[in-house]
């Protein structure tokens, strides 16, 4: 049997179905959403009457191949992703990602798995090599076989909402962060995000006002194939917030020169019989089991070649440049250190600083799970923790992050291990985007090339 069989096989067991089928009926469901996640970390799906569940429990739905890459054309016309010829894909749903819109309880929702179509000889049936959401559950099913060990994350995702009636009063020199008026502002948009969000399943702990028009709201930590899930859900969530509010939500890394960047920090620990792998228990002070350790080694070690990834777009870099942020510069970790590209936030908690608003979780967990793993595996030593300031630039260090797209796309032609973690077809895939996104920006004129050069001669 093909992987697409035995995904058919269990989404058309009786009991599944049955179960499935009375909630739907029960809540009054017209229009199901079949969702994929592109490279990118865009949601493309097609929308099918309820009545036709069964039908697509077994058959999925197809879409254009090229899809997975959002259909994007090259500066020179070229369709990536196999072109206007090539074969679609089979989008399957995984029950268990089942869920009902809160602001429309008409329509519900499933994440798909995405297959080769079953026609075609000995590739038919089997995963979709750019299928980054079932790249991400193998990854971490294979990494849970070769450790006995679970990734468990929890993401920060800072985000920008823009429009009337949300402008701040700032001090100069001084923060708007964590103002109660400032929340109190935002009362109307983060009442309508957390209570969507509980109510498609996201366990919402706590949220804070950072910067003008920015808020981060923060859900409980889990399994990292379930975080990047209720990401992408978050996502689509706040979207609907905000044309609901009238107003506009932003997951760019940097909106604007001289505000706080938008990151997306990953917090992770990995897990065995139900204990903490990085915490020794007993112990008060900040520290690292020797496992913990040599997971940090191999996530610094490939942090430049995951960059890529992590800072996906030609914005994503801004956020690196604009001192003061706290974003990272270079390649470290430290105890509780926020300038790190790694910190020790807390006993058993690892902080990741690098990936940014706009990241595909899929990836940037599958990333994760690579180095982690190459760590462990050769022991590899992240050294001493730093406790200086290591935000200021200093472009002689050899130990800097990559500090544009097109630098990303060199360290990720540098680093085995990372390309590794993706399927051939997908590394090259992903790699043209970036690589396109890059060539599109170098031939742009920009709004600060106009003022500087425009009149500046003779």
């Amino acid at each position: 049997m093909t992987a697409l069989d035995l995904h058919r096989e269990m989404n058309t067991r009786s009991s599944v179905t049955d179960e499935l089928g009375q909630r739907i009926r029960e809540a009054g469901v017209e229009l199901i959403y079949y969702q994929v996640v592109t490279l990118t970390g865009r949601v493309i799906a097609k929308v099918v009457p309820a009545r036709h569940l069964l039908r697509n429990l077994e058959k999925g739905v197809q879409f254009h191949r090229t899809a997975i890459c959002d259909l994007q054309s090259t500066r020179d016309g070229v369709l990536l992703g196999g072109g206007a010829q090539a074969a679609e894909f089979t989008a399957v749903p995984d029950i268990s990602t089942f869920n009902i819109l809160p602001w429309d309880r008409t329509i519900a929702s499933f994440f798909c798995r995405v297959y080769e179509p079953e026609h075609i000889p000995e590739i038919g049936g089997s995963p979709l090599a750019t299928d980054a959401r079932g790249l991400l559950l193998d990854t971490h099913k294979a990494f849970i076989e070769q450790t006995g060990m679970v990734l468990k994350t929890g993401l920060e995702p800072e985000m920008s909402w823009i429009g009337d009636g949300l402008e701040v009063h700032v001090r100069p020199g001084a923060s708007p962060a964590y103002h109660l008026g400032n929340l109190e502002l935002m009362r109307p948009i983060l009442k309508k995000v957390m209570s969507y969000a509980t109510e498609m399943g996201l366990d919402m702990i706590e949220g804070d006002y950072e910067d003008p028009g920015q808020l981060e709201l923060n859900w409980m930590f889990d399994d990292c194939h379930l975080t990047a899930d209720r990401m992408m859900t978050y996502r689509l969530i706040c979207r609907q917030v905000a044309k609901e509010c009238g107003v506009k939500a932003s997951f760019m890394p940097k909106p604007t020169t001289g505000s706080m960047g938008n990151g997306c920090h990953h917090n992770f620990s990995l897990w065995s019989d139900g204990q903490n792998m990085l915490e020794e228990k007993g112990r008060r002070e900040l520290h690292l089991t020797e496992v913990g350790q040599h997971a940090l080694g191999g996530v610094l070690k490939h942090a430049p070649g995951s960059m890529i990834v992590m800072g996906s777009t030609v914005n994503s870099y801004k956020r690196f440049w604009d001192t003061g942020l706290f974003a990272p510069s270079r390649v470290n970790w430290g105890m509780d250190n926020k300038t790190c590209t790694v910190r020790l936030s807390a006993n058993g908690r690892l902080e990741y600083k690098i990936p940014d608003a706009s990241v595909n979780p899929y990836l940037s967990h599958t990333l994760l799970l690579a180095a982690m793993k190459d760590g462990i595996e050769n022991r590899i030593d992240p050294g001493e923790p730093d406790g200086s300031n290591s935000v200021p630039q200093d472009l002689d260090d050899a130990r800097i992050l990559p500090k544009t797209l097109g630098d990303a796309i060199q360290a990720f032609d540098e680093d085995a291990v990372i390309q590794a973690a993706m399927p051939k077809e997908m590394g090259e895939l992903y790699r043209a985007l970036k690589r396109d996104e890059w060539a599109r920006f170098c031939a742009s004129v920009t709004d600060w090339e106009q003022k500087m050069y425009t009149e500046y001669l003779p």
